[in-house]
């Protein structure tokens, strides 16, 4: 499986982006001061349950837009670049939406795997979205997650662990540069967990992409060998509600 062309620099680049969410003592500020996410490289942010986490992938997978941006550059595995920001600002939400599918990889914490299709169909979901039909991809990836025995099952009869292989087959069926994961190894115990993620940083490897895990396990950045990124929660200012800062070092 050949991965993808690593010539250029980060995928990602966001710098000054914010999103504001509640009022008064519900206030809430993520502050994402600087990330820089390599290419063909996984990175681990980490921090407390409702810090932010799933808001900033929602803000890099182009669900939420951002309330302010100094930077937010997004560079795909074809070397072009895109200025997010201003994509959000000239509202071009068809543009933006494109970009999702062809893109971005999801892999949630639940597996969000389509219930009423087979696990060969969810598999296929995003190539036949896309028009793509690349069989060796789809056949590497069911042969290297372990589930050609599984193919023909719908997810209600798979285990936990079943549905996340099934998932993370799926999120790169369609090779896009930057996967985003959330918490995916939190509903499974500690073996079928490193089992997982295993099988996903090898993928990860195999394929040449980009990953942003987000975790509130401080430990498993470390356990994989990954960067770790985490995010400090501290109170604004103005004493009414918290900020969580996200500011990647340079090392």
């Amino acid at each position: 499986m050949t991965g993808q062309d690593t010539t250029h620099g980060p995928v990602l680049c966001l710098s000054g982006v914010r999103r504001i969410r509640g009022q008064g003592e519900n206030r809430f500020v993520l502050d994402v001061r600087n990330l820089r996410v390599p290419q063909s490289q996984a990175i681990c942010v980490t921090g407390p349950s409702g810090c932010g986490k799933s808001t900033l992938l929602d803000l890099i997978g182009l669900v939420l837009k951002p309330d302010q941006g100094e930077e937010f550059v997004f560079t795909p595995n074809d070397g072009r670049k895109i200025d997010l920001q201003a994509a959000w600002n000239n509202r071009q939400e068809a543009e933006l939406s494109a970009i999702r599918a062809q893109y971005l990889g999801y892999i949630l914490q639940t597996g969000g795997i389509f219930p009423f299709l087979s696990v060969d169909e969810n598999i296929r979901v995003s190539q036949r979205l896309l028009g793509q039909g690349n069989e060796e991809v789809v056949q590497h990836l069911i042969e290297r997650l372990n589930i050609s025995h599984l193919l023909k099952k719908k997810p209600k009869a798979l285990s936990i662990g079943e549905r996340q292989r099934v998932c993370i087959a799926r999120a790169l069926a369609h090779q896009p540069s930057l996967i985003l994961a959330d918490e995916p190894t939190a509903s499974l115990d500690r073996k079928n967990a490193d089992r997982v993620m295993d099988l996903f940083m090898m993928l990860v490897q195999d394929f040449g992409t980009s990953a942003i895990i987000v975790s509130h396990e401080k430990g498993l950045a470390r356990h994989f060998g990954l960067r770790e990124v985490p995010i400090e929660v501290k109170s604004l200012k103005s004493g009414k509600g918290t900020v969580s800062v996200l500011e990647m070092s340079d090392g």
